[in-house]
């Protein structure tokens, strides 16, 4: 963790050195998943200046029948190391740390993205892309947890700061986490502990693959905002045990069906989530959610809802947001 925070952590708790570009999709890779010029230039372009203390790439499917859309990244093979690493040199020259978000779709993909039968928990909808998948045997899920491990392997080989699991917006660790779509009946369904057992098991893989001191985060959806879904209270419980395994930083979203949720508006609406994790975990916490106007964010920092703020969106639309924030604060 001491890799990753140490710069963060420098001089007063403002945005100045608390602020995160978390994960937007660009859609930019190949088809084959690998990284392109066009990405290169893109998250040049976001990051120039050094402005932005944290990048989180953009979620990269860690096996082939866990890619969840057309052109998205891919952390699933050994040969894509060293185009990943020209990813991470770019953005280290522009003075920023990043990380990588490692992900599975379960079944918040298509058989036509992925060419074979979408897979989850289990045989019930998903209220994001309204497929039946086909559940997933015990000997499905170790083949998982294996693939998360050496996804982390190629992110730190890569020359990454970190690795980000992802487990929020209806995907596949989403999906074991929500009742909604998980009604297994053994070790991995039930109780909130055996919902997270995946996560748990995940969390070790990527520990042992990387080594004691590489930071791992975890994008935590905290809440399904759907009835019989995932709560905060299920949250608080699941934020503890990810610090025990060894997690370096939540970072915070909630919404099953996508990090946009009805009825939620104003600058850091997921604030409530993150104040009460914030009170049960010593890690730090992020908060992201419509946060457009550089005051809001330090706000947000002075009145303790977060230790860092991502700004996500008005990032993707004005490419010098993150330059004028800093310099109106000064």
């Amino acid at each position: 963790m001491s890799l990753l925070l140490k710069p963060l952590q420098s001089g007063a708790l403002t945005l100045e050195n608390r602020l995160v570009m978390p994960p937007m999709a660009t859609a930019k890779a190949d088809p084959d998943g690998k990284i392109t010029k066009d990405i290169l230039d893109y998250y040049d372009e976001k990051t120039r200046g050094g402005h932005i203390s944290l990048v989180v790439i953009e979620h990269s499917y860690v096996s082939s029948e866990g890619k969840a859309h057309r052109n998205q990244l891919s952390a699933a093979a050994d040969e894509l190391v060293p185009a990943l690493g020209k990813l991470a040199d770019t953005i280290h020259r522009n003075g920023s740390k990043t990380v990588m978000q490692i992900n599975h779709s379960g079944s918040n993909t298509s058989e036509e993205t992925i060419g074979t039968m979408p897979v989850g928990p289990s045989a019930v909808p998903n209220p994001r892309s309204n497929i039946i998948p086909r559940e997933l045997t015990r000997n499905e899920i170790a083949g998982i947890i294996e693939a998360f491990g050496n996804a982390a392997r190629r992110v730190k080989e890569a020359g990454f700061d970190g690795v980000e699991i992802h487990s929020a917006h209806g995907y596949l660790l989403n999906q074991f986490f929500s009742p909604l779509t998980n009604t297994r009946t053994d070790e991995y369904g039930g109780s909130v502990l055996k919902r997270i057992k995946l996560h748990l098991d995940i969390i070790e893989a990527v520990r042992s693959a990387t080594g004691k001191e590489f930071p791992i985060l975890l994008r935590l959806g905290a809440s399904d905002f759907m009835e019989g879904g995932i709560t905060i209270e299920d949250s608080l419980t699941a934020a503890r045990k990810f610090e025990k395994a060894g997690v370096s930083i939540l970072d915070v979203s909630g919404g099953f069906s996508g990090y946009v949720v009805p009825g939620l508006t104003g600058q850091g609406y997921f604030a409530p989530l993150t104040e009460a994790i914030k009170k049960v975990v010593s890690i730090p916490v992020i908060l992201t959610g419509g946060i457009t106007e550089a005051q809001a964010a330090e706000e947000l920092l002075a009145d303790g809802k977060a230790d860092l703020i991502g700004v996500g969106r008005a990032i993707f639309k004005d490419s010098s947001w993150a330059k004028h924030a800093v310099e109106s604060l000064r």
